[in-house]
């Protein structure tokens, strides 16, 4: 690393030991949350490109099949998130050795989950989206488009875990700029081989690969060529029980909260199945995939606040650490409440983008509006996902993401649609999320109590050092 990086990212990091928190928040989120929306774009303009362009039972196949896609960006958070936490606390605390060895373990996580997701994904592909709720044409497109993401797994799992940890050193334009290219490689190649081409979900699935392979190559080239803020090596493998265990435990909370949104999905699709129609698939995958995009602007700021909480953590700097919670969880609402706003007061025009020419029900408009209902305030319990595991502490967001989906989703979801049919997947979420928030908030205010003692016992150090 040259003198003119190294002066560089030691600005970076005393600007967030240092500098007003608002600033900080302000300096690092704009990037992150322009990063994730184009990630989130993704899936919206496929969305779109399937709705438009190949017909309503394809968007009914991919979105069943759409919650199965996301098992490698699952594999690809669990090990961003923990090696990102890692990192930040390592760079918190001046330790080198993790920094430079850092990559080669994520090489050899990376490898050891794409061998095991692919071999299990291939054998088991009909049975996956048939367990999903796919039936008829939706099972037959929704296997087609699974399978094919499959093939490209090591893209999504590397590529986005090294993006992920562009961020982590705080380094946000470079980590959208990254997603910027491969979001323009994704639509292109969705321009060509589904309008052109007429390839349909399998066209849609390759431009998706497309997308994730071009975060790859740049991630690669990015950590091989040494504009990373640490030491690294580009095709290093290493396998260090220290580095491993802490980024598996750290990222274990991402993992989770994916899988386990995977596991609402098994429940949503399958009540649809059985209580509802194919358009009423085909509805929810659209809601669904609006309702994610929304969010992003909320998992822009939980990238942000990781180094920021992380650094700090680090370096024993712990009112930083709990304002940055604060701060970053009241932009996160306020950030989200325009989009929110124009969705709530009309909902055709964003419905119709995935489904043109559709005349939807009041019933349908009043399902729509229950589940987006509570959005902004949603950003308490994602902020706190990933604010444990920067403080070192994955398993509160661990027990919230388990809990959200086993203790309350299982219940409500195979009894509620019984009673009122498909709205109540619709109302059951509602009401299960506001759980949920109540539930963080006290944890955080727990977790608020102990950093507050930690600071104290600090202070009561120093001046008896003095």
């Amino acid at each position: 690393m040259n003198e003119a990086s190294e002066a560089l990212r030691d600005r970076g990091q005393n600007q967030i030991l240092c500098d007003n928190l608002w600033k900080v928040m302000v300096r690092l989120s704009w990037p992150a949350i322009v990063a994730m929306v184009l990630y989130g774009l993704n899936a919206v303009l496929a969305g779109i490109f399937v709705g438009r362009y190949v017909g309503e039972d394809a968007m009914a196949g991919v979105s069943v099949a759409y919650p199965l896609s996301q098992i490698s960006v699952a594999l690809g958070s669990l090990i961003g998130t923990g090696a990102g936490a890692v990192l930040s606390i390592a760079i918190g605390r001046k330790d080198t050795r993790t920094q430079q060895r850092l990559m080669g373990n994520v090489h050899y996580l990376t490898i050891l989950c794409t061998i095991l997701y692919m071999v299990i994904a291939l054998l088991f592909s009909h049975q996956l989206v048939e367990m999903m709720g796919g039936t008829g044409p939706s099972l037959a497109l929704g296997e087609q488009y699974y399978r094919v993401t499959v093939y490209g797994a090591f893209f999504w799992i590397y590529g986005l875990a090294a993006n992920m940890i562009v961020r982590a050193e705080g380094k946000m334009k470079s980590a959208a700029l990254m997603m910027a290219i491969g979001l323009l490689a994704d639509v292109g190649s969705n321009f060509l081989l589904v309008v052109h081409l007429h390839w349909g979900v399998v066209g849609a699935g390759i431009a998706n690969n497309i997308g994730m392979a071009v975060y790859t190559v740049i991630g690669l080239l990015y950590f091989g060529r040494g504009f990373a803020s640490f030491k690294t090596r580009m095709l290093a493998v290493f396998r260090d029980k220290d580095i491993v265990k802490s980024t598996l435990g750290l990222g274990i909370s991402a993992f989770i909260m994916t899988i386990m949104n995977l596991l609402q999905a098994v429940l949503v699709f399958n009540a649809l199945k059985q209580y509802g129609t194919l358009l009423d698939t085909a509805f929810y995958g659209v809601v669904y995939r609006i309702f994610t995009f929304l969010l992003t602007p909320i998992f822009g700021l939980m990238r942000a606040l990781q180094p920021v909480a992380g650094i700090n953590y680090g370096a024993k700097q712990y009112q930083r650490v709990i304002k940055s919670y604060w701060v970053f969880t009241a932009a996160a609402i306020v950030l989200t409440l325009p989009f929110w706003l124009l969705s709530m007061i009309s909902p055709d025009p964003v419905l119709n983008l995935m489904l043109p020419n559709q005349h939807f029900a009041a019933a349908q408009l009043l399902q729509f509006r229950i589940y987006m209902a509570i959005l902004p305030v949603l950003s308490i319990i994602f902020t706190a996902m990933t604010f444990f595991p920067s403080i070192n502490k994955g398993k509160p967001a661990a027990i919230l993401g388990i809990a959200r989906q086993l203790v309350f989703y299982v219940p409500v979801m195979l009894f509620l649609p019984r009673f009122i049919g498909v709205s109540g997947i619709y109302f059951g979420s509602f009401a299960i999320d506001s759980v949920m928030i109540v539930w963080t908030f006290v944890l955080i205010l727990k977790e608020v109590r102990n950093l507050h003692s930690m600071e104290q016992n600090r202070q009561k150090v120093t001046v008896l050092t003095v």
